[in-house]
C-alpha cells in the first residue's frame, strides 16, 4: 500500500460517499468499489515510497524511450529532504516538453444529472486508466467539457496558480449550454488547489516549465436518446510541460475548413472543437507551418483563431484581436493581456479583423494558457507571405515578460491573479 509521508497535507477534500475501486484515497486507505461507475485498475500506479517506475507503469500502455525517460521518479509524495531543500520527480527538466507525462494523483468527483457538485466532496486518487460505459454521453454524444491552467514555482518554491476562477466560470458557461450541472467557482478552485498540492513535485523548479492542469466535466454515464448523461463527472488530472511551441510562429491561413460557425460552440470550450481541425493542422505542418489561422465561416473575410489560440495584431501603439462575437473562445490568456496592454498604455480594439488588415501590421502574435504569448513571424495565404517583427524590442515580448513575471511571482501582482498553493 502506498505510504505518504504526511497524509494530512494533501486530503483536505473530504471522500465521495461513493468508494472507489483500486485507488487510493490521499490518505492510503484502499478501497474496493468505484467512483463514477468506474472500475479502476486492481494494480496501484504508485510504488512504495522511494521506488521507481517505468513508462508501461504510469500511463497503463507500452512507451518508447522517450517517454521513457521523464518518468522515473524518487518518493511520490515528498515535496523536501530532510534537510528542507524542495525535492522534485526525478526527470531531466531541461528536457521537459510539451509532451504527455502523467503526473501521479488525480482528483475525481460524480453526481447526478439533477443533482449539484457538493462542495469539498471528492476523492485524490492514483492516476489510472478509467472505464466507462460504451453508452456514455460523452463518448457517443461529446457531452463534456475541457479546461486547461498552469501551476507555476516561486523562485522561494512556494507554487501559484493563475486566475483558476475564470478556468470555473468559463466551465460554467459550457455546461449550462450543455445541460450539465457543473462545480461551483469554490469547488473547482479548492479541487485544483488539492490537486496541484498532491502533485506538487511534478511542479518543475523555477523557470523550467510548467504543471499544466486539465479540468474535465464529462457526462460519464449511459445514454441512448439525445438527453444529458444520467451522471455527470468532474475530473482533473495533471501533466509538467515547457514550451508548446519553438520559436517564433509561421501560420498558414485555412479559407476551407472553419473551426467554428455562428450558433455553434466556438464559444465554449467543449471536447468536440478540437479534433475537427486535425486534418488542417497535419496539412499545414507537412508544408512546413506551425498552425493554421481561421477564418469566418460566412463571408471567409475575417481572422478568428488559430487552432487552439487568441489572436493579436500589433500596429503602431494599437494592438487589435477578434471580438467575442460567438465564435470565438474567451481565452483567459487574451482578457489578461488585453488588461496589461491598457496598463501599458496601448489602445486595445477588439473589433472585426479583416484578413487585408494582415498585410499591414508590425507584428502579430497568439495568446493561451498552453501558448503563452507566442510571437508570429509570418502568415502566408495563398501565394502571398506576410512577415513580421519578432525579437527582443517587440511589444509581444513587453507583454510576455509582464504577464510570466505575474505567474511565477516575479513580478507584483497587483491585479490579484495569482493563488498560492498552501
Amino acid at each position: 500500500m502506498f505510504q505518504s509521508s504526511n497524509p494530512s497535507q494533501y486530503h483536505h477534500l473530504q471522500p465521495s460517499s461513493v468508494p472507489v475501486s483500486g485507488a487510493t484515497n490521499i490518505s492510503g486507505h484502499y478501497q474496493t468499489s468505484s467512483p463514477v461507475g468506474w472500475p479502476w485498475p486492481a494494480k496501484l500506479t504508485t510504488l512504495e515510497a522511494g521506488g521507481k517506475r517505468t513508462a508501461t507503469e504510469r500511463t497503463g500502455h507500452g512507451a518508447g524511450e522517450a517517454e521513457a525517460k521523464f518518468v522515473s521518479m524518487a518518493s511520490p509524495t515528498q515535496t523536501k529532504s530532510n534537510s528542507g531543500v524542495e525535492k522534485y520527480a526525478d526527470i531531466n527538466w531541461d528536457e521537459l516538453g510539451f509532451d504527455l507525462v502523467p503526473a501521479d494523483y488525480m482528483y475525481v468527483t460524480k453526481c447526478g444529472k439533477e443533482e449539484y457538485f457538493t462542495n469539498g466532496v471528492g476523492n485524490i486518487i492514483p492516476y489510472a486508466n478509467i472505464a466507462i460505459s460504451p453508452f456514455a454521453g460523452i463518448l457517443n454524444y461529446g457531452q463534456g467539457l475541457l479546461e486547461g491552467l498552469k501551476a507555476y514555482r516561486r523562485d522561494d518554491g512556494r507554487v501559484l496558480l493563475f486566475r483558476p476562477e475564470q478556468n470555473a466560470q468559463r466551465m460554467q458557461t459550457g455546461a449550462e449550454r450543455l445541460c450539465m450541472p457543473s462545480p461551483s467557482i469554490e469547488h473547482f478552485v479548492e479541487a485544483v488547489k488539492q490537486t496541484v498540492l498532491a502533485n506538487k513535485h511534478w511542479v518543475p523548479p523555477p523557470g523550467k516549465g510548467s504543471l499544466y492542469v486539465r479540468p474535465l466535466l464529462i457526462g460519464s454515464g449511459p445514454v441512448l436518446s439525445l438527453v444529458t448523461a444520467p451522471e455527470i463527472s468532474f475530473l482533473i488530472h495533471a501533466c509538467p510541460v515547457g514550451n508548446y511551441h519553438k520559436g517564433p510562429l509561421n501560420l498558414l491561413v485555412e479559407d476551407k475548413t472553419h473551426r467554428a460557425t455562428p450558433g455553434g460552440t466556438g464559444d465554449i470550450k467543449i471536447i468536440t472543437n478540437y479534433s475537427p481541425v486535425y486534418k488542417a493542422i497535419a496539412q499545414a505542418k507537412a508544408r512546413g507551418f506551425s498552425d493554421v489561422l481561421f477564418l469566418d465561416a460566412v463571408t471567409k473575410k475575417y481572422i478568428e483563431e488559430v487552432s487552439s489560440c487568441n489572436i493579436f495584431i500589433v500596429k503602431g501603439n494599437v494592438i487589435s484581436t477578434p471580438a467575442i462575437c460567438g465564435t470565438i473562445l474567451p481565452g483567459i490568456t487574451r482578457k489578461s493581456i488585453i488588461e496589461i496592454a491598457l496598463g501599458f498604455g496601448y489602445q486595445v480594439e477588439e473589433r472585426v479583423i479583416p484578413l487585408e488588415d494582415l498585410f499591414d501590421v508590425d507584428e502579430v502574435f497568439c495568446t493561451g494558457t498552453a501558448v503563452v504569448v507566442s510571437p508570429v513571424a509570418s502568415i502566408t495565404y495563398g501565394d502571398k507571405r506576410v512577415e513580421y517583427k519578432t525579437g527582443a524590442e517587440t511589444v509581444s515580448k513587453k507583454l510576455y515578460d509582464m504577464l510570466t513575471g505575474i505567474q511565477t511571482g516575479r513580478i507584483e501582482d497587483k491585479m490579484g491573479w495569482t493563488v498560492e498553493i498552501d
